[in-house]
């Protein structure tokens, strides 16, 4: 595995991600955002955040899945949310604890959480960005 993922000492420890990761692996993967299309571009969950986020982590998944990697390669995510506020925080890791149960992982790279006023087409609530490390 190229990702080594650690809370150092003196940084608070978060349950839904680790504060550094340590890349040794050759291949340097982007993936881009990721949005709640599925496979034929048809927007899943329109108007449900939990639904759209584990539909944005699916689609990161698979992108890994296809060239050799796994969620387990991921070094960093980024999480785009529209007209973000913390109370929507449960919806979005009910969105991520769905993903997570149908991926068999337990994503937890770095990530930025990102409020942001509109994406690509106003039904997108959710993009997830991601950049890997493969060996």
């Amino acid at each position: 595995m190229a990702i080594t993922l650690v809370n150092p000492s003196g940084l608070p420890e978060i349950d839904v991600y680790r504060q550094v990761s340590i890349a040794t692996g050759s291949k340097l993967v982007h993936i881009a955002g990721q949005v709640a299309w599925d496979a034929d571009g048809i927007t899943v969950g329109e108007g449900d955040l939990a639904a759209q986020v584990e539909q944005c982590y699916l689609n990161i998944g698979t992108a890994l899945a296809g060239i050799g990697g796994s969620f387990e390669d991921v070094a960093k995510l980024t999480v785009h949310v529209v007209d973000w506020t913390p109370d929507k925080m449960p919806l979005l890791l009910e969105g991520i604890a769905r993903a997570t149960a149908k991926l068999g992982v337990t994503p937890v790279p770095p990530a930025t959480l990102l409020g942001v006023a509109a994406l690509d087409v106003p039904e997108h609530l959710v993009e997830v960005e991601a950049t890997a490390v493969l060996d």
